[in-house]
């Protein structure tokens, strides 16, 4: 056994090292270790209160134990790593010339550097791409390299990060030039290159390029391949590939799931998202934060708010921390579902979190607002947008847009006119949509001359009348007085001829029915279908007004011809039913009148009634009103007298049977059905 004087005099170099511990004491005091020192005598490892607290301590290592070794190589590897990042530095610094990034490289390593060393100064420097190219050159010359495709793929990988298509296809060129058999490392990395460079087709053409250099895809490859076909428009190929990864008993990981909901949710499959992310968890594969986000998005497209509930607060049980992308998700989903309250609640944890809102979230809020009738939340939102130092967040024209639709629908003419002067003040000129809500609001408070006043303006900026116009003029018509309506029809006139022909037919009291049929069966047979039922709603709605019930009957016989309503009568053995919801009050009680008439002509010809009668007029109520079409039909139903009463298992029905049906239009003429 060595005694302890051969241990102090060692033969070979000595070693000394210093270290900090693990676990360091509060004592100030520096630990150094050394192979070659003696142990310190007992007095100096615990030293007295009297002598200073700053003497060093020293601990004795045994050179022959695997601690001692393994210091030498934590001290030898840090030497490494710090010449290595001094050399990536260089070579970031230098010129991207040959002779700089030679010099540059030949000062790192004096002696011909390891494939390693190759492989870490490539993949940390931050010098330009052509310097990463030259740098792989030097290294293939000058390096210990067993495997060149490895150095090329570090370099592809380089290339990827700053999104250098041209250079990675040339790099390509020359790997292939030099004999250089690529990998499914080198596909991945030129498959990933291509997609992050935006350019999905050629991630594709790589892919299919693999089988000739006898690759076969992994996991990554799928993940890359999958997204590139799928933001190239070929989804089957997508999801087909996803299928064959799975059959190949990959490894499901976040990145393709996230990858294959993305497809379906873009190609409209939004039940194949959903079952991809039930799928996953299933799997055990926990979703991480881009997956939650992805199917959120998914959902919102779907417009499927409660799921987009549910999603969200599974993602806050598994802690996950949303960002703004999920954020933004939930008020996209939020909002278009016009889910108001879950809408503002998101928007102020936003602003809670200081995050960025750009004008097109904002417009968003506005729009829904504006749609649901939240006057209080709109006016803080725009306060917001015009208090915002983000010149992204300002007010645009859709922004004061929405905010003029808002008070014309409330009928605030004082606000809509305020937001109006608003907007000239900003440099904007109103568009059609904020004439249109305009001229809404006058009709409402009956200001007919403003209206007219507003056509005008249309007409001064050289704004050409659209259908959804044209609509709001009727609309405007149908409520306003007779002794004025011809102010309104004049402006109908001068935006559409047509449609100025078959109200002048309507409201002329002279004037037969049959004209009229056919004048509003070219009209409505030409009309957008996103306009028709309006156009007959408004229409119907100014014959009621006016007691033309016998023209509103003509016009609802066009109507069902043209398709435009249907399934208004339905009738089965038990129960014969009168469908209203959708309709305007004129239209809902010309289909009652025609209705009733039906009813009476079948007890004239003897037909037995089903045991039940049923009117349905839906239990929605207008945004703006307290009044929606079931509080009118039952006030209606009380002034005729009719047997009908509103369900009390059945919201937005009115029933009768058929004993009292039959009785109660046994004592009435058919003239007398329904007092308009």
């Amino acid at each position: 056994m060595a005694s302890p004087s051969s241990l102090l005099s060692w033969p070979h170099r000595a070693i000394s090292l210093s270290f900090q511990p693990k676990n360091p004491s509060p004592s100030p005091a520096t630990a150094r270790v050394s192979v070659q020192d003696p142990p310190p005598p007992p007095s100096d490892a615990n030293p007295s209160p009297g002598r200073s607290s700053n003497t060093s301590r020293y601990v004795w290592v045994n050179p022959n134990s695997p601690r001692a070794a393994g210091l030498a190589r934590a001290r030898a590897g840090s030497g490494r790593r710090a010449r290595l990042a001094a050399a990536a530095a260089a070579l970031a610094a230098c010129e991207a010339g040959e002779a700089p990034v030679a010099a540059a490289l030949e000062a790192a390593f004096p002696e011909p550097p390891s494939e390693q060393d190759a492989v870490i100064v490539l993949n940390t420097t931050s010098a330009r791409p052509a310097a990463v190219v030259l740098a792989l050159w030097w290294f293939l010359r000058n390096a210990e390299v067993r495997k060149e495709v490895i150095l090329y793929n570090v370099a592809l990988k380089a290339l990827r990060k700053r999104r250098r298509w041209s250079d990675a296809e040339a790099l390509w060129e020359e790997m292939l030039r030099e004999g250089v058999q690529p990998d499914n490392a080198t596909f991945s990395t030129v498959i990933s290159c291509a997609r992050a460079c935006g350019m999905p087709g050629k991630a594709v053409e790589w892919f299919e390029k693999m089988p000739d250099f006898g690759c076969s895809p992994d996991m990554l490859t799928y993940s890359a391949v999958i997204d590139a076909y799928g933001r190239a428009g070929d989804a089957e190929t997508a999801l087909r590939l996803y299928d064959r990864a799975r059959a190949e008993k990959w490894q499901l990981d976040p990145v393709i799931c996230a990858t294959v909901i993305r497809v379906h949710s873009s190609s409209g499959n939004f039940d194949g998202a959903l079952n991809v992310f039930e799928e996953m968890k299933a799997a055990g594969v926990k979703p991480n934060l881009v997956v939650y986000n992805t199917v959120l998005d998914a959902m919102g497209r779907a417009m499927r708010p409660w799921v987009v509930k549910t999603i969200h607060r599974e993602l806050v049980s598994q802690e996950a921390v949303p960002n703004k992308a999920t954020y933004c998700c939930l008020l996209h989903a939020y909002t278009r579902a016009r889910y108001g309250e879950d809408a503002m609640a998101v928007y102020r944890v936003m602003k809670d979190e200081v995050m960025d809102i750009d004008v097109v979230l904002y417009n968003m809020l506005l729009s829904m607002c504006a749609d649901i009738g939240y006057v209080e939340e709109a006016e803080e939102i725009f306060r917001d947008m015009k208090a915002s130092m983000d010149s992204r967040s300002k007010p645009d024209s859709w922004s004061y847009s929405s905010m003029v639709t808002l008070y014309s629908c409330t009928g605030n003419v004082a606000g809509a006119e305020g937001i109006l002067n608003e907007m000239v003040e900003a440099g904007f000129k109103p568009n059609i949509f904020i004439l249109t809500s305009l001229i809404r609001c006058y009709g409402k408070a009956g200001r007919t001359d403003d209206v007219v006043r507003s056509f005008a303006m249309l007409e001064d900026l050289g704004i050409t009348p659209d259908d959804r116009f044209c609509g709001c003029l009727l609309t405007v018509a149908a409520g306003t007085p007779a002794d004025e309506l011809g102010k309104v029809i004049g402006c109908i006139d001068r935006s559409s001829a047509q449609l100025g022909a078959v109200v002048r037919l309507l409201v002329d009291a002279a004037a037969p029915s049959e004209p009229l049929r056919e004048a509003a069966g070219e009209l409505l047979g030409g009309a957008r279908g996103v306009v028709r039922m309006p156009y007959c709603n408004c229409l119907m709605d100014l014959a009621v007004n006016l007691s033309q019930m016998e023209k509103a009957c003509a016009l609802l016989d066009v109507a069902l011809r043209l398709g435009i309503y249907s399934n208004v009568q339905t009738r089965t053995q038990t129960q014969w039913s009168l469908h209203l919801r959708g309709l305007s009050v004129g239209a809902a009680l010309t289909t009652l009148h025609v209705w009733m008439s039906d009813l009476y002509a079948a007890l004239q010809a003897g037909d037995e009634l089903p045991p039940l009668l049923g009117i349905h007029t839906g239990q929605g109520k207008n945004t703006y009103s307290y009044k929606g079409l079931a509080t009118v039909f039952e006030s209606h139903l009380k002034e005729l007298d009719a047997p009908f009463h509103e369900a009390p298992d059945k919201a937005g029905w009115f029933l009768t049977t058929s004993v009292a049906a039959r009785h109660w239009l046994e004592t009435k003429k058919s003239a007398e059905l329904v007092a308009v």
